[in-house]
């Protein structure tokens, strides 16, 4: 399968057994080339953290996060992903109890004041997972990639739930540390595939995958994997991409030693989510969800002129 325009991808060519997402009887079409109104659905991200690198400490408080998610949704998200533990640089894990504490009074306000939403809980702990899809979730976000807690497969199977499996090397609370690649496209593919088999040996109907931009990467490693979204959509599922505001961008833009700040990182976001969904990515995490939207409005357009 090689790299295409979004105008080009014929949906057919992709088995719906795999690209359409049943999020717990809610479907979600993730073939490229089918014809949503923007090309894609947009995640938009809800950080219910007092450390995030981005927004942390702002929506904890649930008339916050449902202010937000309001927002969100109206913008055109089309799924929200709740998260309880910071992920960036330096920041601690979390206990699974601190970490529901922060989200299910969150997730079963969501699901209640907004049913149409699809809600994916941002996590890898299979008790959270659990307590979450209970609460009204639908989709299990793992950064992970089932490597920490494999039984958290078998926790979205029994729930009926999909599961987004992200590439990413260590423990977490060293997530974003970089090791060593031979070559970090056959390293990511051969660890996602790896997520997968988990996955599906669980029961898990459905899986996207997330080659993880930001998770243990060079800058040049992280551009590179967006470039070539066309390698992990040969998995034959559809492809996640996070590049929302993260030090790649801010390098891009500025220097590896003078980041651009994270507050003024949006175009450069958008420019290389662009090329994400030019190589195939159906599933765009993100902060900036009208901007985001606006973008990918005009590129459908464009290409479909």
């Amino acid at each position: 399968m090689t790299a295409s325009l979004p105008g080009t991808f014929d949906p057919a060519s992709f088995p719906t057994d795999r690209f359409v997402l049943d999020c717990r009887g809610q479907p979600l079409d993730c073939r490229p080339g089918a014809p949503h109104e923007t090309g894609a659905h947009l995640m938009g991200i809800l950080n219910v953290t007092p450390d995030s690198f981005s927004d942390g400490g702002q929506f904890t408080a649930v008339d916050d996060a449902l202010a937000r998610t309001a927002k969100m949704l109206d913008a055109g998200a089309s799924i929200i992903d709740i998260g309880g533990e910071s992920t960036r640089p330096g920041a601690d894990p979390v206990s699974a109890q601190e970490e529901r504490d922060r989200v299910l009074p969150v997730v079963s306000a969501i699901a209640e004041r907004f049913p149409e939403a699809l809600l994916s809980i941002d996590t890898y702990k299979p008790d959270v997972a659990a307590a979450a899809l209970e609460a009204g979730a639908h989709i299990v976000n793992d950064v992970t990639g089932l490597r920490h807690h494999p039984e958290t497969a078998a926790v979205a199977a029994d729930h009926g739930a999909p599961m987004i499996l992200m590439h990413s090397v260590n423990e977490p609370g060293a997530l974003t540390e970089t090791p060593a690649y031979d070559d970090v496209l056959d390293a990511v593919v051969a660890s996602v595939r790896r997520s997968i088999a988990i996955a599906d040996e669980a029961g898990v109907a459905h899986v996207a995958v997330d080659p993880g931009f930001g998770f243990g990467k060079t800058v040049a490693q992280n551009l590179r994997l967006v470039n070539r979204v066309d390698r992990l959509l040969a998995l034959e599922r559809p492809v996640l991409v996070g590049v929302s505001r993260k030090s790649t961008i801010g390098a891009v833009l500025g220097t590896d030693d003078a980041p651009r700040p994270v507050d003024a990182r949006l175009h450069g976001s958008l420019g290389a989510t662009a090329v994400a969904l030019l190589r195939g990515a159906t599933l765009v995490r993100t902060h900036d969800v009208a901007a985001t939207a606006d973008m990918l409005r005009t590129m459908r357009a464009t290409l479909h002129a």
